[in-house]
């Protein structure tokens, strides 16, 4: 079978080369002719060869679902299946004139005498044909087979056409001889003429006479010594002048060999066979000299749009395309009695007009091919570059015009007969390199065949082309089914009889009915134009028109139909109409239906419509002026004498005067309403008749219009007359298509996949979004939940996805009823939505767009969408060859010019004005910004620049999907290796992050896992059809630890940076990096560290990458890069922990679990295990730290299972502190130990210092001061040796984080607020969202508890910048949180209103998120419990406060922990000042002793923070002094310190001086209690 090697033609060849190998020798080395039609006789031996049992193989494939794959899989079958043969009869010196459906045709040309040598070499090129390639069995079962044909004689050639195009006939006896040798042959049979067999050396071979049909079967060849074929062959050669001598005497060795040896020997020398087929040397034709003449005479023989694509240089695998295109087959018959010269005249005549009336219609003449009694033509619409939307009408249109001329024109004509079929075919290249042809393949194609036979004498169409064609269905006639050959479901077919005159009206509805269950989206704008026109017409009583323009499927109809149902309720008297394109063939066809719907007269039985139309008219029309309709409305009044005198002009403007009278009379009761849809597709004389009418009548029209089409004179007359407006219709934003997809599938909410994969393909179209939901649906690849069941926390992770998606299921949810049953739906896993193939309709409309741009465009707009949605120009070029980046540019510009492409805009770096302003530390980028931009271009690393505004992004809805649809599958696979080739070394991190895998060393984790040192490759095509298949695979495979980036295995160190002594203070910590900072740039503060572009490797490297590797199906490849992706996408958004980030506490303890043991490294599950290990971990670790190292080699690969081994134990210590119990108490403090023990094996100190920070916040949490405080020196030191890379600049904004943290704790408020400031900076710069809001928390935090609220609210703005746009949920509950604190305690600082506040907690209450935050909401329902305490909502105040009864056990000593449960006793004290005393008295005592239990937990756990233990004394004294006294006597601080805040919005607006408006806060008060009731707080504390 054929190699890989096949079609790929060298990309040097010249333009002369490239038309010699579409054209025969016949052709190439032809003298030029006169433009008449001119008979050349020559001698010669033809070969006639047959693939059977490829009808019978597309028929099965057209039975199949999976219609694409199926076509590409048939067209891969029978392109190297015959670019096989085609090779072979090269290498027979052959001259390959045609390639006509499974039919090759070649022509040996000789002289007379030379005639039975030159059949002895056929014969021979036969028998090993049919050896070789006789039989090829499909994996469906169908087996193709050769039957071949041989003739030898005198060989008729002659060319018709005109000046611009061409065509090769080879006619005569001996052409029909090869036909009918053919058909006489079975299946692996060689049959010859009789001519052939008499002039040949018959005693050469073995035969088989067939008497009756005066042919000659041929069994073998007789070799009889001393004749020798090798001499035989070397003579032939001399009667074939433009045979290549070298390549025969390279390839005439082969010729003797039995099958299996020179299988053998093609393999052993297939590098120097495989250098001559790819230079073209098997035929002179590709070497000629250049000749402009023999050029210009090549391309009159080629298509017009092959012609394009070769003049701009397009490699040859990339014309090759899937396309749906109509085919109409043309069969002339003739009378046997005509001359052949005669006959030529007449194909040229019939050539010539078919050809003219087939480009008008958009189409081209394909081929002429002759058979023994007449010719065929097949034309073809729709390829590429000549894609209309109407091309089924087109075709039908122009096969009617052609079979008439035909039989009118054409003398000698015995039978007209015309087939029309549209369907997806394979439009591409078919043969080998030197000898190939554009030709098209597919069920469709041979059942257009068939039909020429089935239904002789017609225009006979499939039922695909009649319902296509919207053609009116009168103008179609039903013919009987018939058997055909080997086609088992040929369906219904139809004749075509023209274009004629129906009595008929109109249609009266419109084509699309009001949804009633959903309201109309986005469309208030278009409906107020309405409203306003209705408003004018009935007050001024005067017309008003509103034009709505929009293209298809942007919602006009849907328009139209809301308009009907609100014209119609209002009682306005509405006449719809729906028009198609015919209709604008017929004049005044728009008038004559909507008069006939007003008189009711359209849907009335026929003999009753005079008698009602006579009614109608009664009082009104003149009784003989009657008989003016009755051509109209295909009445038969009688004609009156007036009327008869009349002439037509005089009649028309008679009829439309009574129209007028008539609309005119019923306008005054009723108001009066046109709607028109279509209307684009009205006649002109409608257009006149309603421009009239308008003027005069106080009428509503309101009509719709595509853009696209051209009106005709009288259109853009109304168009500009004043009371029409023009209103386009606008795209739906992208909430609103969300939603109606919601409605279209029957969910609440969809994943964020899918709604990815619908607004890139619909771009606010409502038409596209509809049918993409009903596409999905079809295709059974969603998968549906239901919402409102409740399920307990999820332990798969299989569901995760369905369960992260029911936390967000509100989002775009329309209404419902409460009875009604809520779903959401998920992706099915084994899909990948960007490989869904779009449903036919929106293909078609894809492929209109491409069509319209220029080759150059749409060869650059195909590659592009192989790369994805958004690409880079460096990509983009990689994959065009031979195009400098100067013509890349001028082609993208044209393309953004009309808005095809876009230019994505590049994110800033940082926010143009920091919203902080830092204390200390500035960053280079806020002082010089001007700068910056031409200083720092956007790099993917170092080594490859990714400048500004180089990526872009398709613009246009379904482009991409349709343009990347149109490639064969092999082709497909080698631009996506392509693709993964280039990206391949760029998937690592950015060269600021010094390199390495997002997942520490990832490739040396792969690399440990096999046993070889090769790793695997990417993919192991061969029969790709594509060089570049072949080259991309040898070089592409996972990355290996042998490649050279860089790995921070150990620490980059400057001899002018640090000195190795450590740092004992934070002071000291804080001089280190003032000091770093001044020597790493003279400017005093400037932080230099170059920006990280890890982002756009995630963008435009990782996630293109995976998806390259997942549709050439490596999926081990495609997994590693996922990985990869996923990791860079955690990362970015400061955050590797999907689990537990989505409340799935359980299900992330388990997959932790398992991927420690995974790692070699064990958890233990009871609380004896714990004990156990923690024994190990304090012996016998310390045990293994005297051991000596590994050599280096082993510890490179140990290094990234211990990477891993610290992550899992970092996020088993987290999950575990959530729980507050001795037991989860237990497993945190052994995951803590576990992961300090590990990092000590780490070599980066960036990350022992991060490890060292957070162990010291859990010591912290945990209530452990020693620790706490150990850990953060220890960090404290270990930062002396981080150099200031990003890593270690990251470590020690965390270090900075934790100070501000610790001295939050302790009290030392403006010391916390001057290292929250610098670590903030530094999180901004490094762009990282989770450290930075934890730091904006303590900033917050610190600034509140010294009472700078001004402070507090720009914090909080930068918090909610930072949330908001990573729809961060739990980011968004501690900024409201903070947002409560503000309202509360500001003194009148206002940063969101109350009532958002409480709308965000009630809607996220449920989520599995925030539930399992005990910290956060402790603080969250005890804040809400206060303000409605304090506003006497009691109801509310109990529903918060056992929430945080509730919540309170579970809480631990950190930040939000602490707070909460400060906050928290502040409700208990609150309770007892202000709840009703009837309720207070019965329960004071137990209320009581449930507090002072409460206070005596807090100082137990939270003795780490003793900024809050004077604030919380006093509360505990007051509620112990509360035992003393009567409830009467209580003095209560809360009634003055606690001000009731406006629940408004717009406080701020009105209340702008907050000091004077409102009351001194606690932190005021405070101090005068203080010094009011010291002796008795000092007295209840002790």
């Amino acid at each position: 079978m054929a190699t890989a090697k096949r079609l790929a033609a060298p990309p040097l060849w010249p333009v002369e080369a490239r038309l010699a190998a579409l054209l025969p020798d016949l052709l190439v080395f032809r003298k030029p002719r006169g433009s008449e039609p001119e008979l050349a006789t020559a001698q010669g031996v033809l070969l006639g060869v047959h693939v059977t049992g490829f009808t019978a193989l597309m028929d099965r494939f057209s039975l199949s679902c999976k219609l694409e794959h199926d076509m590409d899989r048939l067209a891969h079958i029978f392109s190297y299946y015959i670019s096989d043969i085609v090779e072979h009869v090269l290498c027979f010196g052959g001259d390959i004139l045609n390639i006509t459906g499974n039919v090759l045709l070649a022509l040996w040309t000789v002289e007379q005498n030379q005639l039975s040598d030159i059949i002895t070499l056929v014969a021979k090129c036969s028998l090993e044909i049919q050896e070789k390639f006789g039989i090829y069995h499909t994996r469906e079962g169908q087996d193709l087979q050769l039957k071949i044909g041989l003739s030898a004689g005198r060989i008729s050639q002659v060319i018709v056409g005109d000046e611009q195009r061409q065509y090769l006939l080879v006619i005569g006896r001996d052409v029909d001889d090869v036909q009918l040798a053919q058909r006489l042959a079975q299946a692996n049979e060689i049959v010859l003429s009789w001519n052939c067999w008499k002039l040949c050396e018959q005693y050469m071979f073995e035969v088989e006479i067939m008497r009756e049909d005066e042919a000659v079967k041929l069994r073998d060849m007789r070799i009889i010594d001393p004749f020798d074929f090798d001499e035989h062959f070397y003579k032939c050669l001399d009667y074939l002048p433009h045979y290549r001598t070298s390549a025969g005497k390279l390839l005439c060795p082969l010729l003797y060999y039995p099958c299996p040896f020179q299988r053998l020997i093609f393999c052993t020398a297939g590098d120097i066979l495989f250098a001559f087929l790819l230079s073209g040397i098997l035929r002179t034709a590709l070497e000629l000299d250049p000749d402009s003449a023999l050029e210009q005479t090549l391309r009159k023989h080629i298509m017009k749009n092959l012609l394009k694509k070769i003049d701009e240089g397009q490699p040859t695998e990339y014309i090759s395309e899937f396309r749906t295109v109509t085919m109409v087959l043309v069969s002339l018959e003739f009378h046997k009695t005509a001359w052949m010269l005669h006959l030529c005249h007449l194909i040229q005549e019939a050539a010539l007009y078919i050809s003219t009336v087939i480009e008008k219609g958009g189409g081209q003449l394909s081929r002429i091919f002759m058979f023994e009694t007449g010719c065929m033509f097949l034309c073809v619409f729709g390829l590429p570059g000549d894609k209309k939307p109407d091309e089924c009408a087109h075709a039908l249109e122009s096969s009617f015009s052609i079979f008439s001329f035909c039989w009118e024109n054409l003398a000698e004509t015995k039978l007209v007969s015309i087939s029309i079929t549209n369907g997806p075919v394979f439009c591409g290249m078919v043969g080998a390199v030197s000898r190939h042809e554009y030709t098209v393949i597919g069920p469709k194609v041979s059942l257009v065949a068939r039909m020429i036979t089935a239904y002789p004498g017609l225009v006979s169409c499939d039922e695909v082309t009649y319902l296509r064609s919207m053609l009116p269905a009168y103008n179609f006639k039903k013919l009987p089914e018939k058997m055909m050959k080997n086609i088992s479901n040929p369906g219904k077919m139809y004749e075509y009889i023209g274009h004629r005159r129906c009595i008929m009206f109109g249609r009266r509805h419109l084509a699309t009915e009001r949804n009633k269950n959903h309201s109309l989206l986005d469309r208030e704008k278009e409906l107020e134009a309405f409203q306003m026109a209705q408003k004018e017409c009935l007050h001024q009583k005067k017309g008003q028109a509103v034009l709505y323009e929009g293209g298809k499927g942007c919602g006009k109809s849907q328009l139209l139909a809301e308009i009907n149902f609100l014209a119609q309720k209002e009682g306005h008297r509405v006449l719809p109409l729906k028009l198609k394109k015919a209709d604008s063939k017929q004049c005044f066809y728009a008038i004559q239906t909507l008069m006939a719907i007003f008189f009711e007269i359209d849907t009335c039985p026929a003999h009753y419509r005079q008698e009602h139309l006579h009614k109608q008219f009664s009082g009104i029309v003149e009784e003989p002026l009657h008989c003016l309709f009755n051509d109209l409305f295909f009445v038969k009044f009688p004609l009156s004498f007036k009327v008869s005198r009349m002439d037509d002009l005089a009649r028309q403007q008679k009829i439309k005067a009574c129209f007028f009278e008539v609309l005119e009379k019923a306008v005054r009761e009723t108001p009066l309403i046109f709607l028109i849809d279509e209307a684009q597709y009205m006649d002109a004389a409608s257009w006149e008749f309603l421009g009239t009418l308008l003027s005069s009548v106080p009428i509503i029209m309101v009509m719709t219009l595509t853009p696209t089409s051209t009106l005709c004179g009288q259109a853009q007359h109304f168009l500009q007359s004043p009371p029409a407006v023009l209103v386009p219709i606008s795209k739906l934003a992208a909430t609103s298509l969300l939603r109606m997809a919601c409605w279209e599938l029957g969910v609440v909410s969809i994943p964020q996949e899918l709604q990815i994969y619908l607004l890139r393909r619909c771009f606010g179209n409502p038409l596209y979004c509809e049918v993409l939901c009903q596409d999905l649906l079809s295709k059974n690849i969603l998968c549906f939940h239901d919402l409102q069941k409740e399920e307990v926390e999820n332990s798969k992770w299989e569901t995760l996805s369905a369960s992260a998606m029911k936390s967000t299921a509100c989002s775009i949810s329309p209404a419902s009823s409460d009875d009604q049953e809520l779903y959401v739906c998920t992706i099915k896993d084994d899909v990948n939505l960007d490989t869904v193939l779009l449903p036919l309709l929106l293909k078609e409309i894809a492929v209109n767009q491409l069509d319209q741009l220029s080759p150059e465009e749409q060869s650059l707009v195909k590659c592009a969408a192989v790369i994805g949605h958004s690409f880079h120009i460096d990509l983009l070029q990689h994959l065009l060859p031979g195009w400098s980046k100067t013509k890349l540019l001028e082609v993208l510009k044209d393309l953004v010019d009309i808005h095809v492409l876009r230019w994505c805009n590049k994110g800033q770096e940082l926010p143009a004005e920091p919203i902080l302003v830092p204390s200390s530390v500035e960053t280079e980028h806020t002082k010089e910004k001007t700068k910056s931009e031409a200083d720092s271009p956007l790099r993917l690393q170092e080594e490859l620049s990714l400048p500004q505004m180089e990526v872009l992004e398709f613009g246009v809805p379904l482009l991409r999907e349709g343009a990347w649809e149109l490639w064969p599958k092999a082709q497909q696979t080698a631009l996506h290796l392509e693709c993964a080739c280039f990206l391949r070394d760029l998937a690592c991190r950015c060269g600021s992050c010094h390199g390495g895998d997002f997942v520490p060393f990832h490739r040396f984790a792969i690399c440990s896992t096999k046993s070889s040192g090769r790793t695997s490759r990417f993919c192991s095509y061969r029969d790709t059809g594509s060089i570049l298949t072949q080259v991309i695979t040898d070089r592409l495979q996972l990355p290996s630890p042998q490649d050279t980036f860089q790995f921070q295995t150990e620490s980059s160190r400057s001899q002018e940076a640090f000195t190795g002594e450590y740092c004992r203070t934070e002071e000291e910590f804080l001089d280190k990096v003032n000091r770093k900072l001044a020597q790493t740039n003279p400017k005093k503060g400037m932080l230099t560290t170059k920006p990280c572009h890890c982002r756009e490797v995630l963008k435009l490297v990782l996630s293109p990458l995976t998806q390259h590797c997942l549709v050439i199906g490596e999926t081990t490849c495609a997994f590693y890069y996922l990985l990869e992706s996923a990791a860079a996408s955690l990362d970015l958004s400061d955050n590797y922990m999907v689990c537990f980030n989505m409340g799935q506490i359980t299900l992330a303890k388990k997959l932790a679990r398992r991927a420690l043991r995974l790692l070699k490294r064990s958890f233990p599950w009871t609380w004896l295990g714990v004990i156990f290990q923690t024994f190990l971990e304090k012996c016998w670790y310390s045990c293994s730290l005297s051991q000596p190292r590994n050599n280096p080699s082993e510890k490179k690969k140990k290094l990234a299972v211990l990477q891993q081994q610290v992550h899992c134990l970092s996020l088993l210590r987290q999950l575990y502190s959530l729980e507050a119990t001795a037991s989860s108490r237990r497993f945190a403090c052994l995951a803590a130990l576990m992961q300090k023990n590990s990092v000590k094996e780490l070599p980066g100190e960036a990350q022992v210092v991060s490890t060292y920070v957070a162990l010291s916040q859990f010591s912290q949490n945990m209530g452990d001061k020693e620790k706490w405080l150990h850990h953060e020196q220890l960090a404290i030191q270990k930062s002396s040796l981080c150099w200031f890379s990003r890593e270690g600049l990251l470590a020690t904004a965390q270090l900075m984080q934790a100070l501000a943290y610790t001295k939050l704790c302790l009290g030392h408020l403006d010391f916390s607020i001057k290292l929250g400031f610098q670590a903030h900076e530094i999180c901004r710069h490094l762009k990282k969202p989770a450290l930075e809001n934890l730091v904006l928390s303590v900033l917050f935090r610190s600034a509140f508890l010294k009472k700078k609220f001004d402070l507090c609210v720009h914090v909080l703005k930068s918090q909610w910048a930072l949330t908001s746009q990573s729809h961060d949920v739990l980011g968004q509950a501690c900024f409201y949180s903070a947002c409560l604190d503000l309202l509360l305690y500001g003194k009148g600082w206002l940063c969101r209103p109350f009532g958002e506040c409480l709308h965000f907690i009630e809607h996220y209450e449920h989520s599995c998120i925030l539930n399992s935050q005990s910290d956060v909401m402790l603080g969250v329902h005890s804040s809400l419990a206060m303000w409605f305490a304090q506003d006497s909502q009691w109801n509310q105040f109990e529903y918060h406060f056992s929430k945080a009864r509730q919540l309170v056990k579970r809480t631990s000593a950190s930040l939000f922990g602490s707070h909460g449960f400060v906050r928290f006793l502040e409700c208990h004290v609150l309770m007892l000042q202000k709840m009703p005393e009837d309720v207070v008295l019965h329960t004071l005592a137990e209320t009581r002793r449930q507090t002072l239990m409460y206070f005596k937990e807090f100082f137990s756990r939270c003795v780490t923070w003793p900024v809050y233990h004077q604030w919380v004394s006093e509360l505990k004294a007051f509620v112990m002094r509360n035992g003393k006294m009567s409830l009467t006597n209580i003095i209560r601080p809360f009634d003055t310190c606690l001000t009731r805040i406006w629940i408004e919005g717009e406080f701020l607006e009105e209340n702008n001086s907050f000091e004077q408006n409102l009351e001194i806060q606690k932190f005021v008060r405070e101090a005068d209690v203080n010094r009011k009731d010291k002796e008795e707080i000092q007295e209840c504390i002790c």
